[in-house]
């Protein structure tokens, strides 16, 4: 705006027919409001499905703004054609299309990377943009910058670009990618819905590949859009093969890989796998990498190369039964038969031992203190830990054996002393 509009704009704002505005754009407001909500209530059991429309509350979502944006605007053109004055919208409508491009972009962000590290600044840095944009679209500043950024102008071998077209084309990319990244995020929730076993790994490969193409097809369409000449891109993609060859060959050894574990399905999410000494259950399979939950709580990440090309110890693929053992020493006197019986009594009382096959007591070894048994029995659950089931069964054993009076010996020394040689008789006098 100009000096003489601001004015103009000023005066207008201080009428009381602004108060008008005001009363229509809280009014679109408050529907907007109504309807995200109805509709939250409604889709609570399907919140990821629902979450880039409705967010977590109705209110935070791209709805919301969305609904606003539109009501406002059917507003204004309804107060206009009763030759009421609209000052207030033209603050309003620019900065509720501010905030719907906001949401739109922080929601799809989250959506398609949950658990990235870069995330959280990357929505702020888009926040920010977004609302210088909208200030300098308000003031009038932005065609200006845009006119004059027209004539900043550069060779690049025998195409004149000027900065213009390079936001146009940034903006092109990143609406585009915005828009495949949505409905990548759309399309792997609607498949990973109710998805378990084997249509989990398999799914979610299938949502992987579909991310990929669409944010390829995306880039090719923005930079077409712009004028750029995709033919120049095969040269390219010639340094990028080669870069790949060279210096990126683990990092694309990971990609495939990780199609590869997917599609094989030779471990899957949901596995309690073994690999590199570390034990726990997988939670997710990315295109470079797998998370394997340990048994403790911590979470390993696992590049895909490893998972394809070393030994892996999978708990869970044939029998969901682990197999698990501890020893122990009574002594020598004690009633061997009772022994075995209580040992095997002891592991019966554990609920997460099996009944079939049942557990068994072995004599294994005379040791140097006692005799030494191992109670070995199959478990359920292996994810739920079995350091656990471990303690309760020794101290069930334990308690047993205290109470029929059998001994658990404790390392013994015998220490013979010899008896020092007489002295010679003295020689006689």
């Amino acid at each position: 705006m100009r000096i003489d509009d601001w004015q103009a704009w000023v005066a207008a704002v201080t009428q009381p027919a602004v108060l008008a505005d005001v009363a229509a754009v809280a009014a679109c407001c408050l529907v907007a409001w109504a309807i995200a909500y109805v509709l939250r209530a409604r889709t609570r059991n399907e919140a990821r499905s629902w979450g880039i429309l409705l967010g977590d509350k109705g209110f935070d979502g791209v709805l919301f703004p969305a609904l606003c944006l539109l009501l406002s605007w059917s507003a204004r053109e309804a107060l206009t054609a009763l030759d009421v004055p609209t000052p207030l919208f033209r603050i309003a409508l620019p900065a509720l299309a501010a905030l719907v491009i906001m949401r739109l972009g922080v929601r799809v962000l989250r959506a398609a990377f949950p658990t990235a590290a870069g995330v959280g600044v990357l929505e702020r840095s888009l926040s920010w943009l977004i609302w210088l944009v909208a200030v300098l679209w308000i003031i009038g500043l932005l065609p200006v910058l845009l006119e004059e950024s027209e004539s900043v102008r550069w060779k690049v071998g025998g195409v004149s670009l000027s900065l213009r077209s390079v936001l146009e084309a940034g903006v092109n990319v990143a609406v585009t990618l915005l828009l495949a990244l949505w409905l990548s995020a759309a399309l792997e929730s609607r498949l990973l819905r109710n998805a378990k076993g084997d249509h989990l790994s398999t799914r979610k490969m299938i949502a992987n590949v579909l991310r990929v193409l669409l944010m390829f097809v995306a880039v090719l369409v923005s930079l077409s859009a712009v004028g750029i000449d995709l033919t120049a891109l095969s040269v390219l993609g010639g340094a990028i093969g080669v870069g790949i060859g060279l210096g990126l060959q683990k990092l694309a050894s990971n990609y495939v890989s990780g199609f590869v574990v997917l599609s094989e399905r030779a471990i899957r999410i949901g596995d309690v796998i073994k690999v590199d000494g570390f034990e726990g259950q997988i939670t997710d399979i990315r295109a470079r990498y797998t998370v394997i939950r340990g048994l403790s709580g911590r979470e390993a990440i696992v590049p895909n190369d490893s998972l394809v090309t070393q030994r892996i110890e999978n708990l869970s693929l044939a029998d969901r039964r682990v197999w698990q053992t501890t020893v122990v020493s009574v002594g020598y006197d004690s009633d061997v038969d009772l022994v075995r019986k209580l040992l095997r009594e002891a592991a019966f009382s554990a609920q997460r031992v099996l009944r079939q096959p049942g557990p068994e007591a072995y004599l294994t070894a005379f040791g140097d203190d006692g005799l030494e048994f191992t109670v070995g029995y199959w478990m359920s659950e292996p994810e739920a830990g079995q350091m656990g089931l471990r303690s309760e069964i020794n101290l069930a054993i334990l308690a047993a054996l205290r109470a029929n009076g059998i001994d658990i010996p404790f390392p013994q020394r015998v220490v013979h002393q010899a008896e020092a040689p007489a002295p010679p008789p003295a020689p006689p006098a």
